[in-house]
C-alpha cells in the first residue's frame, strides 16, 4: 500500500504558499511517485495490489522529462515508491536527475534488496532519505508481508543506509494484527538514530480489502489513538520525531500532543492532496495523493499535456481547493470542526463509504457517539473485483456500545468518563 514518506527537510510547508496580495499559491511541493508496480514482496495490505510491473509503465525518457517539469512547478521533494522502486533498471538514472535538478530523493521501501552495495549507488546518485517499512515484530511483519525473513532484511538495509550515509526514517501500516506493538516497535526503532517514524491507517483497498482479519473498525480509534499517543511521548523522549500519517486523528484530546509540529495551528488542517502534495502512478496518472484509488481521482495522465495545466485546471485536483462546507455530509457535515477538519482524508473516506465527506476513522467522532452510549461498525457490503486500486463498498452500522467492551477501553485524559451519566 502507498504510504506517505515524512518530509526530510522543513522545506515543506503545511499550508499553501501566498502570494504578494495575499492569495493563496498551490504547488506541488511534495510529490509521492510509484515508479513501477513491480515488487518483491506479497504484502496482504498492499492498496496497489504490487507484484508486476504494467505493461504501460513511464519509459526512463518520459520520467527524465517530467522530472524537469515537477523542478518547474516548485517541486521540493519526489519521494520514489512502488511496488519497490529499485527494481526498475533506471532506479539511480531517477534518483540522480531529481538531485540535479535540485530536489530532494527521497523513497518508501520494504528494504528486501537494498544490499551494501545498491545502498552505496543510492547515496552517490543523491538519495537524500529512505523510509523503510517496519510493520511489526518480526512474526507480525512476516505474516503481514507474506515474506519470511523479511522483518531481518528490512533492518539489515536499514543498517545498509545508515552506513552509507543515508537518513533513514521508518513507516508502520497500523492494522487489527499490529497496532497494540507499537510499544516494542517503538523501543526497537529508538535503537537506531532515525529521522524519523511515521505511522498510518491501513485502509481496505486493493488487496487490504479481501483482508477481514485486519480491518480496524471505527470504534477501534478508542484504543489505538491512546497508544499511539504514548508511543509519541517517548518517542519524544528518545530523541525519535514520531509523524502521524493524514488519516490518523482527528481532534479528539490527543490531537494536539500528536499535530503539535504539523501546523501553525497544531491540528489538522484536512486533507492536503492537490494543495501542496501530488500522486504519480507509474503508468503516468497524476491524482492529489499517491494512495487515492483510481477511480474518481485520476486527474490526466502525463502523456497527455503538460503536468502544470493539469494541477491548475483539473477538478480531481481542486477538491480542496475549492472546499465548500456542503461537500460534507453524515457525521462530518454537522461536526463542530467540519469548518477546519473539512472531513479529514479523502481517500480513507472514499475507499470505506465509496464517497469523499463522511470519515469514519475520527477519534473525535469515537468519543461523541460513545458518550451517547453507540458506536460504529463497518459491514462490507460489496467486495472489491481485484484490480489495481480497486475498493470494496462497505455501510456503517450504529450499534449499542458493550458494556463489556467500554470497560476494557484505556481512560481518557485526566479520567474524564467515557459514557455520559444521567
Amino acid at each position: 500500500m502507498p504510504t506517505m514518506a515524512i518530509p526530510l527537510t522543513k522545506r515543506h510547508p503545511t499550508h499553501a504558499l501566498r502570494r504578494p496580495d495575499g492569495t493563496e499559491d498551490y504547488r506541488p511541493m511534495y510529490v509521492v511517485w510509484e515508479i513501477t508496480l513491480r515488487c518483491d514482496q506479497a504484502c496482504h495490505f498492499c492498496g496497489s495490489r504490487a507484484g508486476v510491473a504494467r505493461t504501460d509503465e513511464l519509459t526512463t525518457e518520459e520520467i527524465l522529462d517530467t522530472i524537469g517539469q515537477l523542478a518547474e512547478m516548485g517541486t521540493k521533494e519526489v519521494a520514489l515508491h512502488g511496488g519497490e522502486a529499485y527494481l526498475r533498471e533506471d532506479f539511480l538514472t531517477i534518483v540522480r536527475a531529481i538531485h540535479d535538478h535540485g530536489m530532494d530523493a527521497t523513497m518508501v521501501t520494504g528494504g528486501r534488496g537494498f544490499t551494501p552495495e545498491l545502498a552505496k549507488a543510492a547515496a552517490e546518485a543523491g538519495i537524500r532519505s529512505v523510509s523503510l517499512s517496519i510493520d511489526g515484530l518480526a512474526p507480525t511483519h512476516e505474516a503481514l508481508r507474506g515474506l519470511r525473513g523479511g522483518h531481518a532484511s528490512a533492518l539489515a538495509a536499514l543498517r545498509n543506509l545508515l552506513d552509507a550515509g543515508v537518513a533513514v526514517g521508518c513507516n508502520t501500516q497500523l492494522n487489527r494484527k499490529n497496532f497494540r506493538e507499537l510499544p516494542q516497535i517503538a523501543e526497537l526503532l529508538l535503537q537506531y538514530p532515525l529521522y524519523g517514524w511515521q505511522v498510518q491507517l491501513m485502509v481496505p483497498m486493493g488487496r487490504a480489502a479481501e483482508a477481514g482479519d485486519l480491518w480496524l473498525q471505527p470504534y477501534d480509534l478508542l484504543e489505538l489513538i491512546p497508544i499511539v499517543a504514548s508511543v509519541r511521548e517517548s518517542c519524544d523522549k528518545g530523541g525519535l520525531r514520531l509523524w502521524p500519517g493524514d488519516n490518523v486523528g482527528y481532534f479528539g484530546p490527543f490531537e494536539h500532543a500528536l499535530r503539535h509540529e504539523r501546523s501553525r495551528s497544531g491540528h489538522s488542517g484536512g486533507c492536503g492532496g492537490g494543495i501542496l502534495t501530488m500522486g504519480i502512478e507509474s503508468h503516468g496518472d497524476i491524482k492529489g495523493c499517491s494512495a487515492m484509488s483510481s477511480d474518481g481521482f485520476i486527474a490526466g495522465n502525463i502523456r497527455g499535456g503538460p503536468i502544470a495545466e493539469t494541477w491548475k485546471t483539473a477538478p480531481e485536483l481542486r477538491f480542496m481547493r475549492d472546499f465548500k462546507i456542503d461537500d460534507l455530509w453524515g457525521y462530518c457535515r454537522e461536526c463542530y470542526y467540519a469548518e477546519v477538519c473539512r472531513g479529514g482524508c479523502l481517500w480513507t473516506a472514499a475507499t470505506i463509504l465509496g464517497r469523499r465527506g463522511n470519515n469514519p476513522y475520527c477519534h473525535h467522532r469515537a468519543i461523541e457517539k460513545l458518550a451517547g452510549g453507540k458506536r460504529e461498525r463497518l459491514e462490507q457490503v460489496q467486495p472489491a473485483a481485484g484490480l489495481v486500486r480497486d475498493r470494496s463498498l462497505f455501510q456503517l452500522v450504529e450499534e449499542d456500545a458493550p458494556e463489556e467492551w467500554i470497560a476494557t477501553l484505556p481512560p481518557l485524559p485526566g479520567g474524564v468518563p467515557y459514557v455520559k451519566k444521567g
